[in-house]
């Protein structure tokens, strides 16, 4: 997995666009700025968006090359943002955040559960899972996504997987996705947020 990333995110141009996922950033311009989480953040895009907004931001990613790019797009944007290189098992930190934002972080099937388990954690009493992924009916579609079902979302996988939080919002819809190269068209998505009790 770390060399496909590696690979995507290899070119000059970002693979995802250097604009904010259109769910995230509706949800984060309803919070009061305090500390983001954001696991498996790629090139940066919500990361450097967030850090303008006044949030402090830590992110992290398998890929050496999603990290370059994020502090690239950072420092052209006149922003900072702590990101490590790390994979979702290893990642540790003692730091507790108001949010933990997931866009399209799909995990491989025999990890998935945990690692979303394993980033509750690291919410503060209070903080919002902000969440938007491919659902199952997305398989066939060219707007991105991974091309195995099982790695695309239910609404009752992450009803299970979220179990410890209170549901804000959980739905499947159809939107039309424009981010990059890869996440282009009619696309099936779930979005989710939870927050801890």
């Amino acid at each position: 997995m770390k060399d496909f990333w590696n690979e995507r995110y290899a070119n000059e141009e970002f693979a995802y666009g250097t604009e904010p996922n259109v769910f995230f950033k509706q949800q984060l311009d309803k919070l009061k700025p305090g500390k983001l989480l954001l696991p498996a953040e790629g090139e940066g895009r919500n990361a450097v968006y967030a850090a303008a907004q006044g949030w402090e931001v830590t992110a992290f990613d398998m890929s050496v090359k999603g990290k370059e790019k994020a502090l690239q797009l950072a420092k052209l944007k006149g922003v900072a943002i702590t990101y490590e290189v790390v994979g979702v098992e290893e990642f540790k930190t003692d730091e507790k955040f108001d949010a933990i934002g997931l866009s399209f972080v799909h995990f491989p099937v025999e990890i998935r559960k945990k690692a979303h388990q394993n980033l509750l954690p690291f919410l503060k009493v209070g903080g919002e899972v902000v969440l938007e992924g491919f659902a199952k009916a997305q398989l066939g579609n060219a707007s991105g996504g991974p091309k195995k079902e099982s790695m695309l979302f239910s609404i009752e996988e992450i009803k299970e997987d979220f179990s410890a939080l209170e549901v804000k919002l959980l739905q499947e819809n159809t939107i039309e996705l424009s981010e990059g190269n890869y996440h282009k068209g009619k696309a099936e998505v779930i979005r989710f947020l939870g927050v801890k009790p």
